[in-house]
């Protein structure tokens, strides 16, 4: 059953604020001095945790809509992405201003020399036509193919940053290669979805079939 109009503009409301929890967190903690020995590293790792939770969810929406049949679900597709840039620029500035006090050339260096660096780096910079062009504007003027086509950088970037995060941490690779499974699954779920349309695409009986279905579900 899809909430009604009302009661979705509740719950974006709400979806909107929990959001907002992880960096609100994190400010607390920095004004009550909870940031530990190293307030740097914390921010870092917290807000590098979140973009890929952020992207992660954004890639899952499209499946979960599908499987569950609830569309109203994709109206949070855009929130979830703007929100995984978000947290990445934040992440970005940490490094570029509390870490390295905007000195251009170590970071230069850095990006050069520490892959890890490189790869996270790739992965911001692809997000950033993505935020740019979330809006219901940019759709019309690239037009619906060129859009989708753009989009599926955030696959990219994702996988940028899972790589990232395995060459970071170098020795525990749990948690970092729980995100590449889940990365994974959604990639399988998405070629899967393709190859499925192709062959529909050479077989109109299927296609009529599956237009059936979709209409008697």
């Amino acid at each position: 059953m899809n909430p009604s109009v009302k009661s979705l503009r509740w719950i974006k409301v709400l979806v909107f604020l929990a959001c907002l929890l992880p960096v609100a967190r994190l400010g607390w903690k920095g004004y009550t001095h909870h940031l530990g020995a190293n307030p740097i590293e914390v921010i870092t790792h917290s807000t590098g945790d979140w973009i890929l939770i952020f992207l992660l969810v954004t890639l899952a929406i499209t499946p979960l809509r599908k499987l569950s049949g609830q569309l109203w679900m994709i109206r949070f597709r855009r929130m979830f992405g703007l929100f995984a840039f978000f947290y990445a620029s934040l992440h970005f500035l940490t490094y570029i201003w509390l870490d390295k006090f905007f000195d251009v050339h170590e970071m230069l260096a850095d990006v050069a020399k520490r892959r890890f660096i490189t790869a996270g780096f790739t992965g911001f910079i692809l997000l950033i036509p993505l935020a740019i062009t979330s809006t219901s504007g940019w759709i019309r003027r690239l037009g619906g193919r060129r859009w989708n086509l753009l989009h599926r950088l955030i696959y990219v970037s994702a996988a940028a940053g899972v790589t990232h995060y395995i060459w970071l941490v170098k020795a525990d690779l749990r948690k970092p290669l729980q995100y590449a499974a889940v990365l994974a699954l959604l990639l399988g779920y998405r070629i899967a979805g393709s190859a499925r349309a192709r062959i529909n695409v050479k077989n109109p009986a299927a296609l009529r079939r599956q237009r059936v279905e979709v209409t008697e579900g």
